[in-house]
């Protein structure tokens, strides 16, 4: 698939921004919509195979690194902000066609994700914490448990929206400084998946992998995403 048929080359960082305003809200009914609809489904999922294990969940053990980390309560919004993360490949692009396939495209993803939840329940090993000193935790453990754990798909789905993202960039105008940004913004979610202890390292290198190889997987043919028409 080509990412796009009509190019704008920046010109500054006040065009880009309006450039990249005008591109979000370009079919904002559809992308609005889509998005919500696509994570309701996904969610249904998630749950109904954590609730529901084929079988006893094998426990993904902490290494060394993990009992380094700790937890970091800091870290917390950085974990929740995935779904912001995670939409931003599909807000940046200009025509259905293309919202629709990379929908399809992270959907195999979830689906892969998912299967192997299916055929191999895992979960994480449980952190010595009073957690009762830290109420800022109660939705995120009473909603997302830590079963479902190994490959971690809030990793894997950070992982492939980053690698996304930065194929897009350069055609939307994004220098090094947002790529950067984007990258950093990745490692962060990538890190607080271990700092809230949601996550182990085993899972998080799992993760990764499956994000990095589905992304490549599904490359686009032409990385040059559709901008719209500049205006006069």
């Amino acid at each position: 698939m080509s990412l796009s048929q009509t190019t704008v080359a920046p010109t500054g960082a006040r065009d880009t921004a309006l450039r990249t305003l005008r591109l979000f809200f370009r079919h904002g009914w559809f992308k609005a919509i889509g998005t919500t609809a696509f994570t309701w489904t996904f969610f249904i999922a998630y749950f109904y195979l954590l609730q529901h294990p084929r079988e006893a969940p094998t426990v993904i053990p902490m290494t060394a690194v993990d009992r380094w980390i700790g937890l970091q309560p800091w870290a917390l919004p950085f974990y929740l902000s995935l779904w912001v993360y995670v939409s931003l490949p599909a807000s940046l692009m200009a025509t259905r066609r293309e919202i629709t396939l990379y929908g399809l495209r992270i959907g195999a993803l979830c689906v892969v994700g998912l299967t192997l939840f299916y055929l191999w329940p895992t979960e994480v090993q449980t952190y010595a914490v009073n957690w009762a000193q830290y109420p800022s935790f109660d939705i995120l453990r009473g909603t997302d448990a830590t079963g479902n754990a190994c490959p971690s798909l809030h990793v894997a789905t950070a992982v492939f929206s980053a690698i996304w993202l930065d194929w897009m960039a350069p055609r939307l105008g994004f220098g090094h400084l947002l790529r950067s940004l984007n990258l950093l913004w990745c490692a962060l979610i990538v890190f607080s998946t271990m700092a809230t202890k949601q996550h182990v390292l085993i899972d998080v290198l799992c993760g990764a992998a499956l994000g990095a190889v589905m992304a490549w997987l599904t490359r686009p043919r032409n990385r040059r995403p559709t901008l719209p028409p500049s205006a006069p």
